[in-house]
């Protein structure tokens, strides 16, 4: 057998990394969930065994994000992306129009989906500086008669984030995928929000959708079955990714256990706060987004050349710093500091930069 490794520091974009807290837990029930008899994968998903993670890890969403029990929480397959046609299929259909905000690829793939639907118009975009920072919310050109605006909250390839919880005027939906739970979130202004799994809060397969009750009602009869929220707020219509949803609540009682979203927000600027101060200590590296909307979660940056960020990323890797290429469009490093993350991975990571700065500038 190969030897095992010792666990290192990953900075992956997605599938992030876990709390370890929740890995050796996980480890400890795989072959037998408590008094089941049998894996938690390996049991039915209307058993009462599962049914109670499935209602727990509900119960500690609407107590993180402080929302009532007329919210409907949807634990759906497939990764975010999927929810980029299904959203606006529920809420665009038969309405005048709807607002993008355009601030990376994935908000330009959910755009684009939505385009399929009915007329989905572009309120904001920086595409123009290649989505190094975030329109200001002031120059949202955002329409009276829109049924909705959608917003991607962070963008993993280019290091940018939308802070706070913008009042445009109408409900927002948001592909809040790579930094849900990482702050506190005004859950008021959001008609629906939806976050695939497996950045922040378990492993990939499995999308977190959180609708508003007034929100559900505007949905018209008439949509595939599977596609319309309603079916899977009614009732368990299908069999659910069970393994993930089964980790995405220990995650939730993780975050629970460091005090919520308020402790998480703390602990995830001051991770930030080491690593983009590290950066900006002279101009041996360099950050991509632009300063006022830089990301919590996702921190890009160049080295002085090509040649330097792959000699960079190959001795990170063989110091234990996994994951740290930027994305095939977008080049450069990239270092995804999920919630997970612990900060002793960052003060590693800073560490390494100093040395190679030492060794190369």
């Amino acid at each position: 057998m190969p030897a095992i490794m010792e666990r290192q520091f990953n900075f992956s974009a997605g599938p992030g990394t876990l709390p370890l807290e929740v890995l050796q837990e996980a480890q400890d029930e795989m072959l037998v969930y408590r008094d089941a008899g049998a894996s938690v994968i390996e049991i039915s998903h209307r058993s009462p065994q599962y049914t109670a993670v499935v209602d727990s890890a509900r119960s500690l969403l609407r107590e993180l994000l402080g929302i009532g029990d007329d919210w409907s929480i949807l634990f759906l397959q497939s990764g975010a992306s999927l929810q980029f046609y299904q959203a606006p299929l529920n809420f665009l259909t038969g309405q005048t129009c709807a607002d993008y905000v355009i601030t990376g690829a994935w908000a330009k793939k959910a755009h684009k989906e939505a385009s399929m639907i009915g007329d989905a118009r572009i309120a904001a975009s920086s595409a123009d500086s290649n989505f190094s920072y975030i329109p200001d919310t002031s120059t949202w050109k955002v329409s009276e008669d829109a049924a909705y605006l959608h917003m991607t909250s962070n963008n993993t390839i280019y290091g940018t984030q939308i802070k706070g919880d913008p009042d445009v005027g109408v409900p927002l939906i948001c592909d809040a995928s790579s930094d849900f739970l990482s702050r506190p979130i005004d859950m008021s202004k959001y008609g629906l929000m939806y976050a695939g799994a497996q950045k922040n809060i378990g492993p990939a397969g499995a999308t977190v959708v959180l609708v508003r009750p007034d929100f559900l009602k505007r949905i018209p009869d008439g949509l595939p079955t599977l596609m319309d929220y309603r079916t899977h707020a009614a009732k368990l219509f299908h069999t659910p990714p069970v393994f993930a949803v089964y980790m995405i609540e220990k995650v939730l009682r993780w975050v629970k256990g460091l005090g919520g979203l308020d402790a998480m927000k703390t602990r995830n600027d001051a991770k930030a706060a080491v690593l983009y101060n590290r950066i900006d200590k002279n101009d041996f590296y360099r950050g991509v987004a632009r300063p006022d909307s830089r990301s919590d979660m996702n921190v890009t940056f160049r080295l002085p050349s090509e040649d330097l960020e792959a000699e960079f990323i190959a001795e990170a890797k063989n110091e234990g710093l996994l994951a740290l290429k930027g994305h095939r469009s977008a080049g450069g490093v990239r270092a995804s500091i999920y919630n997970a993350c612990p900060p002793e991975g960052v003060d590693a990571l800073v560490s390494f930069m100093n040395s190679f700065e030492a060794n190369r500038g």
